[in-house]
């Protein structure tokens, strides 16, 4: 960039972060483009705030009264962001030094894409995510092979353009924790946008060093927001189809003798993910009418073309 003034702000979303957020902003300090840094802080207290303060790249931090997970902060910090681009950024997440600009520069080559996703590789340096893929029953699952254009972007390590993500509404405050990035995905390309990949755009990412993935708590989130994100964006039949067999399988699973051993599978996890879907059904019914006046494209047109790939 010659410009002075940059084109990103990234957002780092961190709580009880004391951890890993410092080496997450030695790799943003240590980026070949230009950007702002904004690190929303969940109301951290085992001294987050103090290595914050500390840190010689003098980030903007915005400090909440309270945890409002990774999608009440992101959506909170969509209003603090100038610039026409954001990325999203996990605090556990260090991005390689040219990672800002391989994703700027594949936007400014894709003026249709208004998301590009990272490759996110693990510790050891196994794959773990190049994208999300729509599954036949809704599910939003990781890629690991590069292809050029994906479903959606994992909001680990991604850029957007900013005004795209207001106009479709912003990011979902109120899944708090999981599939925020995956319903962002649907609207944008509900309202006519592409999502794509950039292969080079390589980030070492610890991955649950804030949640634990597999816990009940991981599956009552992933579970709730994925049949939330489904009557908020999917065709209407696909949301009643996997809405019932949720409940259905919910019902019988208290009369087998063996069930699986995961979380999701407990009948109280369960139960209690179909009542917080209850309560919010008003709520994700009123978005679903909003999404549709501002659609360009159908949702079984999307649906049509993705699930199951």
């Amino acid at each position: 960039m010659t410009s002075a003034e940059p084109s990103t702000t990234v957002v780092v979303v961190t709580w009880r972060g004391a951890a890993h957020v410092t080496a997450c902003l030695d790799a943003l300090a240590a980026q070949t483009r230009p950007h702002r840094t904004l690190v929303v802080d969940n109301a951290s207290d085992d001294g987050t705030a103090g290595l914050l303060a500390a840190h010689p790249s003098r980030p903007r931090v915005l400090r909440l009264r309270h945890n409002t997970g990774y999608a009440g902060a992101m959506a909170t910090a969509l209003k603090h962001v100038g610039t026409p681009l954001v990325a999203w950024l996990n605090d556990d997440a260090a991005p390689d030094t040219g990672w800002l600009a391989t994703l700027e520069d594949t936007l400014d080559e894709q003026p249709l894409a208004a998301a590009v996703t990272s490759r996110l590789e693990l510790a050891d340096g196994t794959t773990q995510s190049t994208g999300v893929r729509l599954t036949a029953d809704g599910h939003g699952a990781d890629l690991t092979e590069h292809t050029d254009e994906v479903f959606g972007f994992c909001g680990g390590a991604a850029l957007l353009r900013a005004d795209a993500v207001r106009e479709a509404g912003g990011v979902p405050a109120a899944f708090f924790c999981y599939y925020e990035d995956t319903d962002t995905a649907w609207r944008l390309r509900l309202a006519g946008w592409h999502v794509v990949a950039a292969e080079q755009a390589r980030v070492r990412h610890l991955h649950g060093a804030s949640t634990n993935p597999g816990s009940p708590l991981f599956h009552r989130w992933n579970e709730r927001n994925r049949l939330l994100m489904l009557l908020r964006c999917a065709p209407a039949g696909v949301a009643a189809r996997e809405l019932a067999r949720f409940a259905a399988l919910t019902a019988v699973l208290p009369l087998r003798r063996k069930r699986p051993a995961a979380a999701n599978f407990d009948p109280r996890l369960r139960a209690r993910v179909l009542a917080e879907v209850a309560a919010r059904l008003p709520s994700a019914l009123l978005a679903r009418r909003r999404i549709t006046r501002i659609a360009a494209l159908g949702r079984g047109a999307i649906w049509e073309a993705w699930a199951g790939l």
